[in-house]
């Protein structure tokens, strides 16, 4: 093996690797986010959703007062049509 060759060799390799170029230039770059009109709606709606009550409370304290009198009636029919309704939509 000729030593002259590997060095040749290793020379074409060390000029085919691409130069580095060092950037004098210095840039300032900012990140920017903007928001569309929707999704500041939504986002207004999701604070409004997140600020109410998971419970209505004056529906619920109504229904419980006429329980507690025995003053509450649920319509069979008109609950299982619901019922139905909602497991045949899905």
């Amino acid at each position: 093996m000729r030593i002259e060759a590997y060095n040749q060799v290793q020379q074409l390799y060390r000029s085919s690797q691409p130069k580095q170029v060092k950037n004098t230039a210095k840039a300032s770059f900012s990140d920017q986010l903007q928001i569309s009109s929707v999704g500041k709606d939504i986002q207004l709606a999701k604070t409004a959703v997140a600020g109410a009550d998971d419970v209505r409370e004056d529906l619920v304290a109504s229904i419980k007062e006429r329980i507690d009198n025995g003053t509450y009636s649920v319509d069979a029919e008109s609950f299982a049509a619901k019922l139905y309704e909602r497991y045949t939509m899905v």
